[in-house]
């Protein structure tokens, strides 16, 4: 079989490509500074359509929520269906549409960050537009990455994809109630992930059942440490 492969510097808008990231780090790392200085933590959760992004949060808002104060910032091309589903559970929610555009950006939640009551927060969840690419280039402020991925996106879907997994701190291999359904082994999903980056923390959830959230919550390390409950 032959493989036609994209090689660095092929690329006809390369320039303005790279110009492009070192202007979206420059702006992420001015939200990290806003966070930092407010105190909050803030985690970016990435991932497919339907693999339970929307879902993990208002796991995470629900169970922490008890402690701290969280805010949220959702992303979506042009709904606000995720953003009211996370408010009901008391969350400061904004929602940031991104028309055509498949990621957010960190222009984009800087701006959204104008609009929070920072000062007031302690945990802050970025979500993002729905896939596996476009976001992991794409850095937008917060400390810590989490992607939620789903068995029912096959027994590839890690290797396929392995560039958002080395950014992440922590991934969630979400619907494990399905993996003998779908026949797709999460161990070997986990195994494949490890060869991409030994340091990820990666947590089996069924989060319909609210299962495997309070290990989430200690892999992202926010079990202590919350303004609000201390």
């Amino acid at each position: 079989m032959k493989v036609v492969e994209f090689q660095e510097g092929e690329s006809f808008d390369i320039e303005l490509e790279e110009d492009l990231l070192r202007k979206n780090e420059e702006i992420a790392e001015v939200n990290r500074r806003l966070l930092d200085k407010h105190g909050v933590m803030g985690i970016d959760v990435m991932g497919s359509i339907g693999s339970g992004k929307t879902t993990m949060i208002e796991r995470l808002t629900n169970h922490l929520g008890k402690t701290a104060n969280v805010g949220v910032v959702a992303g979506d091309l042009t709904t606000t269906i995720d953003a009211q589903k996370i408010e009901q559970q008391g969350a400061s929610v904004v929602q940031v549409n991104t028309g055509k555009e498949c990621h957010l950006d960190a222009n984009l939640v800087g701006k959204a960050l104008k609009t929070l009551p920072l000062e007031e927060l302690d945990l802050l969840f970025t979500e993002n537009v729905g896939n596996l690419i476009c976001p992991a280039e794409f850095p937008l402020g917060a400390q810590k990455r989490l992607v939620v991925i789903s068995v029912t996106e096959g027994p590839y879907m890690v290797v396929k994809h392995p560039y958002i997994f080395r950014e992440a701190d922590v991934v969630a291999i979400n619907k494990v109630e399905l993996a003998a359904a779908m026949k797709v082994d999460p161990e070997k999903l986990k195994a494949d992930m490890a060869r991409i980056d030994p340091r990820i923390k990666v947590v089996k959830t069924s989060l319909i059942a609210d299962q495997g959230t309070a290990e989430v919550i200690e892999a992202l390390g926010l079990a202590t440490g919350m303004k609000s409950g201390a």
